[in-house]
Formats: C-alpha cells, sequence, structure tokens
C-alpha cells in the first residue's frame, strides 16, 4: 500500500536535507581538551625560554647572546600559538563573507555608510594587496563608489588579524586596539576624500568597459564546513606566513639583544621631528607584511623609538607597499595612484604625529 502523499512529502523533504552538518560529540570533546592544552603550553612559555637560554644552553640571561635567544625562544611559539587560534576564529568569520556578498554589501550604499562598512568589512575579509586589482575591477563593476572601494582596499591589508593578533601578543591590547582604530580611521577618511575628488575618470578605460555577469549561486555551509572552513584558514594562513613571523622575530631578537639603548630614541624618538617623514618613506619601498614586520616593531619600541614613528612604519610597509602600487597601476591612471599615495600617506603621517604628541 502507498504511503500517505503528506507523509511521502514529509519524507522526500528530510531526504533532500543535508545529513551530518554538526560535530559529533567526539569531535566537540577533542575540541575542548585542544583549548585547554593550548592555554596550558601558552602559560608555560616564558618559563621555557629561560630554561632553554640558561639550563640548556648555559647563557646568562644578561648578555647579548643570551637576551637575543631569550627574546626569539619566547615570542616565536608565543606568536605562532596566538596566530593559530585567532586564525581559526576569524575563519569561521570570514566564511560568512564571500567575495561575491562582501560586493552586495557595499554596493548601492550611501557613501559615508559605505566608507564605514567597508573598512569595517576589510578586518575580517580574506584579501592581501595581491588581491588588490580582481577586488578593484569587481567592486566598481558592480557598482561599488570608487571612495567606498578604496576604503576597503586600505582597511583589508592594514587591519588585518595578523597585525592585531601579533600586536596583541608582543605589546598589549591597548596598542593592538590604538593600531585598530587608527588603521579604520585612515582608511575610512581616506576613502571619503578620494571619493570627494571625483577621480572615477581615472580609472582605466577598459575596467568600465566590462559588465558584471550573473551573481554566483552561493550555497550556505553547515556549521562543521564553517570549522573545517576555520582549519583550512590556519594551514593557509599560518603555512604562509610563519616564515615571515620567524624571521621577523630573528631580526626583533638581534635588535633586542645588540642595538645599543636610546640609538632608536635618538633616530626614531619624539625628539627628531623629521623621524615620521622617515619612516613612511623607509617603509613604502619594503615589501612585508604584519607577520614579518611586527617583530620588528616590537624590538624598536623597546629600545626607545616612539610609538606613533613606529606605527607610522608599519602602516606604510603594509598598506602603502611599492609592489601593490605596481599591481595598481594595472588598473588605475597615474594621478589616481597619486591621490591614493598622497591621502594616505597624509593620514599616516597625521597619525604618528598626534600619537607622538599625545603620548
Amino acid at each position: 500500500m502507498d504511503n500517505h502523499p503528506l507523509e511521502s512529502r514529509c519524507c522526500a523533504k528530510a531526504e533532500a536535507l543535508p545529513r551530518n552538518t554538526g560535530l559529533s560529540l567526539l569531535e566537540w570533546g577533542l575540541g575542548l581538551f585542544g583549548l585547554g592544552l593550548w592555554f596550558v603550553v601558552y602559560s608555560q612559555l616564558p618559563g621555557f625560554a629561560t630554561w632553554l637560554t640558561t639550563g640548556v644552553l648555559g647563557l646568562e640571561p644578561t648578555s647579548r647572546l643570551g637576551s637575543s635567544l631569550e627574546f626569539f625562544f619566547y615570542d616565536t611559539p608565543k606568536v605562532l600559538m596566538l596566530l593559530t587560534l585567532v586564525v581559526f576564529g576569524v575563519g569561521l568569520i570570514r566564511s560568512y563573507f564571500t567575495p561575491e556578498r562582501t560586493r552586495r554589501l557595499l554596493a548601492g550604499r550611501r557613501e559615508f555608510t559605505g566608507n564605514v562598512l567597508a573598512a569595517g568589512l576589510g578586518i575580517v575579509t580574506p584579501f592581501c594587496s595581491c588581491s588588490a586589482v580582481p577586488l578593484f575591477i569587481g567592486f566598481v563593476t558592480a557598482g561599488v563608489p570608487l571612495g567606498v572601494t578604496f576604503s576597503f582596499l586600505v582597511s583589508a591589508p592594514m587591519v588585518n588579524e595578523i597585525a592585531v593578533v601579533l600586536l596583541y601578543g608582543l605589546l598589549g591590547w591597548k596598542v593592538a586596539a590604538l593600531y585598530m582604530a587608527t588603521g579604520l580611521v585612515v582608511a575610512m577618511v581616506a576613502g571619503w576624500v578620494i571619493g570627494r575628488l571625483k577621480l572615477e575618470k581615472h580609472v582605466e578605460d577598459w575596467v568600465h568597459a566590462i559588465r558584471t555577469g550573473e551573481a554566483a549561486v552561493e550555497e550556505e555551509k553547515t556549521f562543521r564546513q564553517r570549522v573545517l572552513y576555520g582549519l583550512d584558514s590556519v594551514r593557509d594562513i599560518v603555512g604562509k606566513v610563519w616564515i615571515y613571523v620567524v624571521a621577523g622575530i630573528a631580526v626583533g631578537a638581534g635588535i633586542h639583544g645588540y642595538v645599543p639603548e636610546g640609538l632608536m630614541a635618538g633616530i626614531m624618538g619624539k625628539g627628531a621631528w623629521w623621524s615620521v617623514p622617515a619612516a613612511v618613506v623607509i617603509g613604502i619601498p619594503m615589501y612585508s607584511n604584519a607577520a614579518g614586520i611586527v617583530p620588528v616593531v616590537h624590538a624598536l619600541l623597546e629600545k626607545g623609538a616612539a610609538l606613533g614613528t613606529v606605527l607610522a612604519f608599519m602602516m606604510s610597509v603594509i598598506a602603502l607597499s611599492l609592489p601593490e602600487v605596481v599591481i595598481l597601476r594595472k588598473v588605475l591612471k597615474p594621478r589616481l595612484i597619486a591621490a591614493f599615495v598622497g591621502v594616505v600617506g597624509a593620514g599616516i603621517l597625521l597619525v604618528g604625529y598626534l600619537f607622538n604628541a599625545i603620548l
């Protein structure tokens, strides 16, 4: 005998639903155990670094080599552990922000609202300066205003989870919050100013000729898929930047142990009015990311460099790198590139002078 039609429809619907959409109890247990183990290991890192330096290598912690190695042995696992935990968490958030969804969120917004939203989305979306050209094309052809697009392009590489996590781990939450707040303000104001300049005609003509196709159909992810996406983010991001972390900490350790006290205060201190623009000029040609530059920033501050000068240096390296400018030349005419560099550079200079004056 056939089933009742309503029962048949219910059964068919149930079969169509995805199965095993959540995590099993075993997986939850393993996750919580791993989190607890993370905290235990993290709390023992200072003692481990001291034991390795003095107990195993037999070095005096006050010697130059001993001081450098203890710095390195402590900061390297500390930063990598923090990075792994936070990248996983941000990966869960990023699973909600595909390029198509990001464009939809920004398209059609009023300009000021769009600048604020674009700068905020730059923190949690998985884009860097190397994505500048495809992002720019996608945003402009989707109807996102030029100024809003630039707010996103400044915020995405500069105010990312790597920068914030490393600053928090090495310098504390106040400096991390300060950097994030000032970075967002620079991104919002820079985008707003560029929008006021009405430079749309200085985008390369071939970009305007492109029309967006049909939006891709987005499949909603289950929580299990989002967890796997977070794990993939850890493998992808940490797998790519760990070498920069180690290299940056090695440079920082050398500065920590061998640069004489007060030398950086004379070069990058508050008293040298030229230190902020010099830091920006030095930072722009450098090619690095937050993973490589933050440990150097940590060591410079320890040796007496002023916070505003160091923040200006870091922002210029991450947000105004020469490789990004070269990449953007594919879609922007020289006048618009000059306006972008000038406006963002002026914002970074203002941040440097402001924090040197008040801190």
